[in-house]
């Protein structure tokens, strides 16, 4: 890549590994190399290729972005974590390891918990924090998730339907259209897609963000930097409340909940969701 930056969409962008803390972790990355890089951190029971190319490509167009999948996902290799806290400490060895001292991360649901875990723990390694459908620990409805995911799940094999469409998008005729063309987007890469997640990575997680949501707040006083927070209205995975939540946690945080959208808001808005965060970014 140059140092302008490259013309290459995340559907094409290659997979890469690197070794730390006694692991191999799959990440792709694009964008051109100067500036702070921007770490992204996906949802719970993602890999690689369940970033929107749209997203990724929009917040790529000027500064470089890495996509980085979690131990024991994907082509990661090692035992998958179960608790947010050791998911956070390999991010953070992670980013060691590409050789960073100063990173913007943005973190979508379960990863915003991540990226949460290391701004408390490693607060001088994040300049900015994008959280969008994440909440704090002890938020609002976390502890009830596996449930939600559960019902869902059946009536997605009973209605015939992927189950990240009636997770993420709302009943509405546009949360439905929203919900097809972000699924055909996840398609556009046809060639070195990353390994399918497996069952206990869904187990795993599920434990570790039920464990998040029945803990004691965090303290993140120690992080001081800039923080945007993004959610749907009618997010039933990790319910809105939780945007207030954060908000209390994060004095002067900048919030924006967008009308008639749920766990997929940054899929379904992503045209307004990369203008807001690239210009939160560029402040």
């Amino acid at each position: 890549m140059s140092q302008q930056g490259t013309t290459q969409g995340y559907a094409d962008a290659p997979t890469r590994t690197i070794a730390a803390s006694d692991a191999v972790f799959a990440y792709r990355e694009l964008g051109p190399q100067t500036g702070v890089p921007l770490v992204l951190l996906t949802h719970l029971g993602a890999n690689l290729d369940g970033w929107d190319p749209r997203v990724v490509d929009g917040l790529a167009r000027d500064r470089r972005v890495i996509a980085v999948d979690y131990r024991g996902v994907g082509d990661s290799t090692g035992r998958v974590r179960a608790s947010i806290e050791e998911m956070a400490g390999d991010v953070v060895a992670v980013i060691e390891a590409l050789g960073h001292d100063r990173v913007d991360v943005f973190g979508l649901s379960m990863g915003g918990m991540v990226a949460q875990a290391v701004a408390a723990g490693a607060p001088r390694l994040i300049d900015r924090l994008i959280l969008a459908g994440a909440g704090p620990a002890g938020g609002p409805g976390l502890t009830t998730m596996t449930a939600v995911m559960v019902r869902t799940v059946l009536r997605a094999g009973l209605t015939v339907n992927d189950p990240r469409a009636l997770l993420f998008f709302t009943p509405t005729t546009e949360g439905k259209h929203a919900a097809r063309t972000y699924l055909a987007r996840l398609k556009e890469r046809t060639t070195g897609r990353d390994k399918p997640v497996a069952p206990g990575v869904y187990q795993a997680q599920l434990a570790a963000v039920r464990q998040w949501g029945s803990q004691e707040p965090a303290d993140l006083t120690a992080f001081t930097g800039p923080v945007f927070i993004v959610h749907g209205d009618s997010d039933r995975m990790v319910p809105p409340a939780n945007a207030t939540a954060l908000a209390r946690r994060l004095p002067g945080a900048a919030v924006t909940v967008y009308p008639d959208s749920g766990h997929g808001v940054v899929f379904q808005y992503h045209r307004e969701f990369v203008a807001g965060a690239r210009d939160f970014l560029h402040r």
